[in-house]
């Protein structure tokens, strides 16, 4: 409830089931991190190592969501059917087009894209017994652009934003809406790391003079997520300070 008005406060999650994927660092983190602020049951599923996984204020389970064995084996271990999905996780493997091995492109499509439609295939069932569900995929604005060097990662956003229009369609009957969300440069702990003069020519793209945060992107994942969002579904939210204007 607000303190000031008493209302509803639409932006909780309690008694929710909310399952993230890459969460153990960067965006994912902070996504995970505010839906369990916000009363959510929450669930990461990364492949990477969970070491110090006791510190985090959510369940961490080690997957290969691009095995879709392995997604329907962890859900199996959930408590109850999640129906929150933020399909966050995502790699690199940046080379030109001519450069390109066979191994770097399968890789980034396999986790990127392969890897969101096991998850969504595999929440379906409980989303659909439930009658509600929400679903945001993590695109890139890079996805509606391009990117020089990155075929492999701007196919696979571009694909994940023709999945989330389809699988809006089909599961909208089924009171599930599917969103995502296209952040630009985020300054994440790893984009801190960059080159000054990557930092400076994404900043001179942005209309508002800053970069997102991965509070921004929360932010707007949240809001998708939340009973606020029910007329919005099919719909990609660009969270990049202005920089695809």
């Amino acid at each position: 409830m607000s303190e000031q008005s008493g209302e509803p406060d639409l932006l909780r999650f309690d008694g929710r089931v909310a399952l993230v994927t890459g969460g153990l660092r960067g965006i994912g983190r902070c996504i995970a991190t505010h839906l369990n602020r916000r009363g959510a049951e929450v669930h990461v599923f990364d492949q990477a190592s969970a070491e110090g996984a006791d510190a985090f204020p959510f369940a961490v389970h080690r997957v290969d969501i691009a095995d879709p064995a392995a997604v329907t084996k962890a859900l199996a271990g959930l408590s109850q059917p999640p129906l929150l999905l933020v399909n966050n996780a995502g790699i690199t493997r940046d080379r030109s087009i001519a450069k390109m091995s066979d191994e770097d492109w399968s890789q980034v499509i396999a986790v990127n894209l392969t890897g969101a439609f096991n998850m969504i295939r595999a929440v379906v069932p409980g989303m659909a017994a439930a009658g509600y569900g929400r679903i945001v995929n993590v695109t890139s604005i890079n996805g509606l652009r391009g990117k020089f060097g990155q075929a492999n990662y701007t196919a696979a956003k571009a694909g994940l934003i023709g999945l989330t229009k389809t699988a809006a369609r089909e599961l909208g009957p089924k009171g599930v809406t599917v969103n995502a969300v296209a952040p630009g440069m985020v300054m994440t702990e790893m984009a801190a790391q960059l080159p000054q003069e990557f930092l400076s020519r994404a900043l001179a793209d942005t209309a508002v003079g800053r970069l997102a945060t991965p509070e921004d992107i929360a932010a707007g994942v949240l809001f998708l997520l939340s009973a606020q969002a029910g007329a919005i579904t099919g719909e990609v939210l660009k969270i990049d300070a202005g920089q695809y204007i």
